[in-house]
Order: C-alpha cells, then sequence, then structure tokens
C-alpha cells in the first residue's frame, strides 16, 4: 500500500515538473495555435534549421495583407523549415487577439510551420558589431528609423541562426537552392530584400561592420541595398551577367536579377494589370512586388483578373480566401519597413 502510494505521488509530481515546464516555455513563442509551436524560442527553432525569417519592426500588430501573403507562401514552398516572423509589436506578455480583431494574426498563426516572435533588438544585437551603435542611436532623430532597423535587424538574424531573410512584400513560387547567396536587382547592383547564408557567416559580420563604421542614414539604402553592394564589391570582382546565369564568388553566389526582379521597380505597375497570358516566372524563385513605390496605394481586387490577384490565388490562397474575397473586400497595400 505503502509503495503504490509512493509511486503515485512520484507520478504525479513528475506530471507537475513537466507541465510547469511547458510553462516556461509558452512565452517563447507567440500566438502559436498548436502546443508544440510553444516549446521552442528562436535559438532552438532556427540555429539548426535553415528557416525563412521576415521582420516587422514598427509597432503595427495586425500585418497587411501583402505581408499575410508573403509569410504564408514561404511557408507553403518551403514546408520542412520554420517560417519566423519578428514583430516589434509583440512582447512576451501579448495577449491572444480575437480572430476578428486581428485576422491575418489568426490566418498566420494555423499554419503548422510559421512561428510569431517579439522583436527585441537589443538582445538581437548583443554580441554583434551593431550593439554599440543601437544603445548610442538617438532614434527620434533618425527619419527612416523603421527602414535602418530592419536593414540591421535581419544582417544580424542571418548572422546568428543563418537561413534566408525576405521582404514582407516578396511572394515565394520555389525554393531556393542555395545557401550562402545575395540577389541582384540590376546587372551590378545588389538587394538585401532576398538573401540568406549559413549562420556566421564572414560577409555578414564584415557587413555590420561596415554599417556602423559607415553609418549615413541620411541617404536613402545607404545602410541597406547600398551596404550590400558595397561589401560584395570588395569580396568580389563583379561582371556582367552572362545570359540568366548566376554569378559566382568565393562560397556565396550572386543570383541574377530574374530570380527576385523579373519586373523591375520602374514597371511595378504591371503586377496590378491585366496580362493576355499570365507570365510563367520560370526563370524565379520568388517576386518582389515593390510594394513601396505603391505610393497609388493600389488595390488587389477581387474578380479582376490581375496578375496581383492570380498569384495570390496561387501561391497564398489562405491570405486569397480570408482577407481579399473576405467581408473587408478590395485591399489597397500598406507601406512598411519590409517593403523595398
Amino acid at each position: 500500500m505503502l509503495k503504490e502510494l509512493q509511486l503515485s505521488l512520484s507520478v504525479i509530481l513528475l506530471l507537475a515538473c513537466g507541465f510547469l515546464y511547458q510553462f516556461t516555455l509558452k512565452s517563447s513563442c507567440l500566438f502559436c495555435s498548436h502546443s508544440f509551436k510553444s516549446q521552442q524560442g528562436p535559438e532552438a527553432l532556427l540555429s539548426h534549421r535553415r528557416g525563412i525569417v521576415f521582420l516587422e519592426t514598427s509597432e503595427r500588430m495586425e500585418p497587411p495583407h501583402l505581408v499575410s501573403c508573403a509569410v504564408e507562401s514561404a511557408a507553403k514552398i518551403y514546408p520542412e523549415r520554420p517560417v519566423a516572423f519578428f514583430m516589434k509589436g509583440l512582447t512576451d506578455s501579448t495577449p491572444m487577439p480575437s480572430n476578428s480583431t486581428y485576422p491575418a494574426f489568426s490566418l498566420l498563426s494555423e499554419i503548422d510551420n510559421v512561428f510569431l516572435f517579439p522583436l527585441d533588438m537589443k538582445r538581437l544585437f548583443e554580441d554583434t558589431p551593431l550593439f554599440s551603435w543601437y544603445t548610442q542611436i538617438n532614434t527620434s532623430a533618425e527619419r527612416n528609423w523603421l527602414h535602418i532597423s530592419s536593414d540591421a535587424s535581419r544582417l544580424a538574424i542571418i548572422w546568428k541562426y543563418g537561413g534566408i531573410y525576405m521582404d514582407t512584400d516578396v511572394i515565394s513560387i520555389r525554393p531556393i537552392p542555395e545557401e550562402n547567396f545575395l540577389a541582384a536587382q540590376d546587372s551590378q547592383y545588389s538587394s538585401n530584400g532576398v538573401f540568406g547564408f549559413l549562420p556566421h557567416h564572414p560577409f555578414l559580420w564584415e557587413c555590420m561592420e561596415n554599417f556602423v563604421e559607415n553609418y549615413n542614414s541620411d541617404i536613402w539604402g545607404h545602410q541597406g541595398p547600398g551596404l550590400m553592394t558595397r561589401m560584395l564589391r570588395v569580396w568580389c570582382k563583379l561582371e556582367d551577367f552572362q545570359g540568366l546565369s548566376d554569378l559566382r564568388c568565393l562560397n556565396m553566389s550572386f543570383l541574377h536579377p530574374q530570380r527576385f526582379y523579373p519586373i523591375s521597380y520602374p514597371e511595378w505597375r504591371r503586377y496590378y494589370e491585366v496580362w493576355d497570358t499570365d507570365p510563367s516566372f520560370n526563370d524565379s524563385y520568388a517576386l518582389h512586388l515593390w510594394n513601396y513605390m505603391n505610393q497609388e496605394r493600389r488595390a488587389v481586387v477581387s474578380g479582376s483578373n490581375t496578375l496581383v490577384e492570380n498569384l495570390y490565388q496561387k501561391h497564398c490562397p489562405g491570405t486569397y480566401r480570408d482577407l481579399i474575397q473576405g467581408p473587408e473586400g478590395p485591399v489597397t497595400g500598406e507601406l512598411h519597413p519590409g517593403d523595398k
């Protein structure tokens, strides 16, 4: 009898310890509807798995529809990889929002491989060249702070954890086969809207050093695509692309503009037009929609048969169904720091 009682108490104690352990881990990932998602913080999730990373450096809590499409499409193309969305507006104490108030959050949180995390820049920049800059900068005096902080955060996250960074106006259409790469915006100019590296790659460390040493937030793009281009020219002797071939340099690739920018920024409106035949984009891995250029607030309209509507239907069907065809109706693009 005594042994049975001791055994029962031991089982209860083990169950209690397990419950306490799960509870302490629960705050690591917010808005995760599946219990296994709450058991992993970003370090454990991304350090040993090649994840896809998105950022939101404003305090905004509800992702616009294009952001939802970007995240959903990545989760669809990379079903075996974690898709991590870091958001500054989230904290460990943020309550679960209602479906009606935050429909995009609700949609994304139901996707098995999507994880939403708080973006703590001070913690992120620790042990990187960006830490001293961040602790001294007067953010209120920085007119482009949302974009500058996004430029810095993406460097630190991919350096620490590795993986692929994507802007929140990039729709994934097929897997990227490269490990260490930059994306060409044109012949000899690099984007920072999509890039990927293994953890602790020295190129990203040197980018962070250059970010601080040559800091100039008054020049648009100086800390972002301009930085990537400067450092690429230090590492590589850039040549013109031959046909559709990518360029190789040391242990990284410089991917042809067709991979992510088959429609260049002067022609961004073509995404919102009706085509006689939609392009196949057979030479592309993802499509950058240039939402920052959309000052006209062009809309994704259900039933319009525009190229962007067709892309939504094919690559982010949940976003299209719930947020475009839903009761809110036509949706205009909103500008946000991940759009360049």
